[in-house]
């Protein structure tokens, strides 16, 4: 009879919650964007018990592993804590946690499973790590544009798109990508993406590297290369938490962005 055993698929890793759903009473879907294997889903058993919530919580850091009958079906994880911050320490502070929210919902949604991103859950934990100081905003900024390059969207900041002095980039193109230099850009700025004050070169003003008006330059920029680029083909659009953390970053400054506070609303 035992040559009718079929061998078990297993893999250990580490890995970054990004969502979990319930499944059957007390079990939970979960995904998560592993170290070495790209996103993965697997089920929790018990994931809903009080031992494992903080464990499937958006953010949390793990230990996971990974078993199936065969490698292509929903496999099942076991998981433990494998140190950091994660969502729990961020709690207290609505911003980053909406912020931490919006990172595991957009890699959920646009990453490909199985696919490897080492340097992209290298990032992922060092974005969590950056949520510990004070320009958290300009490391999300940065770890979203990092995303945008790991789904091929690049945006190209080393040339001006219309052959201007590179050293004076100042807007972004929103058909191609690339930067745009303040005097070949200024007869079309209405129809260009500024550029947050971090990413121009030519920018000596260090008080304006990480201030909060400049960081939502960045949020709403990398949002339109999201919405137009990365999810202009996906059935759901834009996540919902990627849209509540730029109204909620807009409120924070003081912006009425009805745009986008209208739609997460919608989202929520």
């Amino acid at each position: 009879m035992a040559a009718h055993n079929h061998p078990m698929e297993n893999w250990q890793d580490q890995g970054i919650i990004l969502s979990a759903h319930q499944h059957g009473e007390h079990g939970a879907v979960v995904s998560c964007l592993t170290q070495n294997h790209g996103r993965q889903k697997g089920y929790v058993n018990g994931a809903l018990s009080k031992r494992n919530r903080a464990l499937v919580e958006p953010g949390a850091h793990v230990d996971v592993n990974w078993q199936a009958r065969v490698s292509d079906q929903l496999g099942r994880f076991t998981l433990d804590p494998a140190g950091g911050l994660g969502a729990s320490g961020l709690l207290n502070d609505p911003l980053k946690l909406s912020a931490l929210q919006s990172a595991c919902a957009l890699c959920d949604q646009a990453l490909p499973d199985r696919d490897g991103h080492a340097g992209l859950y290298h990032g992922f934990l060092a974005l969590i790590d950056a949520f510990d100081g004070d320009h958290w905003g300009v490391s999300y900024v940065v770890w979203e544009m990092a995303l945008l390059k790991e789904l091929g969207f690049g945006l190209d900041l080393s040339r001006c798109a219309g052959g201007g002095d590179t050293g004076d980039i100042a807007y972004m193109s929103p058909k191609s990508g690339c930067a745009v230099s303040l005097e070949k850009g200024e007869a079309y700025k209405d129809k260009l993406l500024p550029l947050p004050e971090f990413l121009k070169r030519s920018s000596q003003s260090h008080n304006l590297l990480g201030a909060d008006e400049d960081i939502y330059t960045g949020i709403k920029m990398c949002g339109y290369f999201f919405e137009n680029w990365v999810f202009a083909q996906h059935s759901q659009g834009i996540p919902p938490a990627r849209l509540r953390f730029a109204a909620r970053f807009a409120k924070h400054i003081g912006l009425k962005d009805n745009c986008e506070n209208a739609r997460a609303e919608q989202a929520v």
